[in-house]
């Protein structure tokens, strides 16, 4: 018979690494975008782009990194679950 996904516990924290890892990533990315346009915005020029678009890169790298957290939430779920 086959194993169902949350009985294979090596499987499921092979993903929390990857995972997690994306998420971090992602997460990163969106501070250091959102303190570009706070610098951006305080100096009134453009640092590489206007303002806005460092803040809209912001919120699109939080947003990209939403469904990994969710993974690494899921896989620490159903690894604890017994």
């Amino acid at each position: 018979m086959a194993k169902r996904h949350w009985e294979d516990r090596e499987y499921l924290v092979a993903s929390l690494g990857g995972q997690g890892m994306w998420a971090h990533v992602c997460w990163f990315l969106g501070a250091i975008f959102a303190i570009l346009g706070i610098i951006a915005g305080a100096m009134n020029s453009a640092v590489g782009l206007a303002p806005t678009y460092w803040f809209l890169l912001a919120i699109v790298a939080a947003l990209l990194g939403i469904p990994f957290f969710m993974g690494v939430a899921l896989s620490w779920y159903l690894r604890e679950k017994k």
